[in-house]
């Protein structure tokens, strides 16, 4: 019993795996847990330099990397080496913060006594990868687990399952001891299984919010930590004193990169009355200039989305809100290669929505944007905050002290200015409501990977 992964460029089947048997996966727990105490041992330093080796044996094969991934899940190739990239930023960020993050913390000084908590690596982090950026929330896991000296068990998503098997080669050839680094192809019934084995002791997941949901219930009363990245409704609120240009452009691509397939893909759209017409017009544009084909082919830079059934969910979104009063600005017999039934499909901004559309309120994960006129500030802090979800959101204004004081009501886990569908890897990653629980990078993210342990030593003992 196994799985297919099918190409979203062209529907080919691209591969074939066997799910593990019982006795393939009872081998990697028990290599994991052989595992643990010795890779707890290894000094920070030995754990740093394996795992940048692990990355540069990665990043060499750079190339090869962004085509197979274009293969898998559609990106053109163009984009894709963009994640390598990325998922070096990251992975060397989190290195240069490991000492300062995994240092004792002093108490303060007390006459006869040694005082301090250390930070304790929690043992065994089982990572639930996703398809739409599966290096990148990957890495976000991986290489802090692995540095606080924690073991790591990979499940990447059927869509992708090579970078699974890339990082597994990366790690071999880098030496990193048996049974610290593995990764397994299994179901969904075998996920929740490992789950609930006593061996992992923390389970990463980004996913959808029903993904979530059912890790959180095979969780459920075992004391375990779960740590979940989901959905996002990402808004962006352009004010009076933005640049209409700058602000449109930047919003747009935001909403299309990646065919929208992005927790945080500018996904709502929030514009002054003042500008509004002409913020819309350069969206428009946007979307008109991109150029959706084949992802191996050059000069493409928008890609099909990552199957058939996904694009028809967002067609239907886009229907129901044009049904319901809304208007489709973008035209599409512009884009020949969009055709119902196809993972191909047209980008599209639509106006004359409302918070009653689907398209406003449920994550649409496609290269689609609603706009809305507002008034005032006030006016768009209620819609922005009208939401299930809370993972970014976007201020573009050109008066800095005002958007600070917006920013600090917005109800989200990062807000941006002037920018959008970006991670600072110095910056904890956090979502609320239902875009999630727990924190990925910067130093905080250490202390999710992590317990403290705290040492109270009385060495004088004549007092």
């Amino acid at each position: 019993m196994g799985f297919q992964t099918f190409s979203p460029r062209d529907g080919r089947l691209l591969l074939t795996r066997d799910f593990a048997d019982s006795a393939t996966v009872e081998d990697v727990m028990s290599a994991t847990e052989a595992a643990k105490q010795e890779w707890k041992k290894t000094p920070l330093e030995r754990r740093i330099a394996l795992v940048q080796a692990m990355v540069d044996h990665f990043v060499a094969q750079g190339a090869e990397i962004a085509r197979e991934l274009s293969e898998q899940m559609g990106r053109p190739v163009g984009q894709t080496p963009g994640e390598v990239a990325g998922f070096q930023e990251r992975a060397e960020t989190m290195m240069a913060l490991a000492p300062e993050a995994l240092a004792d913390q002093q108490a303060s000084e007390k006459d006869g006594f040694v005082r301090f908590v250390r930070a304790e690596p929690l043992g065994c982090v089982l990572v639930l990868a996703p398809w739409n950026y599966p290096y990148l929330c990957a890495v976000n896991a991986i290489v802090p687990a692995l540095i606080a000296g924690n073991t790591v068990v990979l499940k990447h998503s059927d869509q992708t399952p090579l970078c699974a098997e890339r990082l597994q080669a990366s790690a071999d050839a880098a030496g990193l001891p048996q049974g610290v680094f593995q990764y397994l192809h299994i179901s969904h019934a075998q996920v929740a299984e490992l789950v609930q084995d006593p061996r992992v002791d923390f389970v990463s997941f980004t996913g959808s919010v029903e993904g979530g949901k059912a890790v959180h219930e095979a969780a459920a009363g075992l004391f375990k930590a779960v740590g979940l990245e989901l959905g996002g409704k990402d808004p962006a609120y352009i004010r009076a004193d933005a640049d209409p240009v700058y602000a449109g452009a930047n919003v747009a691509d935001g909403a299309f990169f990646n065919a929208g397939q992005s927790c945080c893909a500018v996904e709502r759209v929030y514009v002054h009355e003042s500008i509004f017409d002409e913020v819309v017009a350069v969206m428009v544009a946007e979307a008109e200039r991109l150029n959706l084909g084949d992802p191996l082919e050059p000069g493409v830079n928008l890609g099909p989305m990552v199957r058939p059934a996904a694009a028809d969910r967002v067609r239907a979104q886009v229907a129901d809100a044009v049904k319901a009063g809304a208007k489709a600005l973008v035209d599409p017999s512009h884009f020949p290669k969009a055709r119902p039934g196809t993972a191909y499909m047209a980008p599209q901004v639509l106006v004359d929505v409302n918070h009653d559309m689907a398209i406003m309120t449920e994550e649409s994960f496609g290269p689609v944007v609603g706009v809305m006129k507002v008034s005032s500030d006030e006016e768009a802090l209620a819609l922005m905050n009208d939401s299930n979800y809370g993972l970014t959101a976007s201020i573009w204004s050109n008066d800095v002290e005002g958007a600070m004081a917006l920013a600090d009501r917005v109800e989200t886990g990062t807000v941006f200015l002037n920018r959008c569908d970006c991670l600072d890897p110095e910056l904890a990653w956090v979502g609320i409501k239902n875009s999630g629980r727990g924190c990925t990078l910067s130093t905080l993210g250490y202390a999710h990977l992590t317990r403290p342990k705290s040492f109270h030593f009385r060495i004088d003992t004549t007092q």
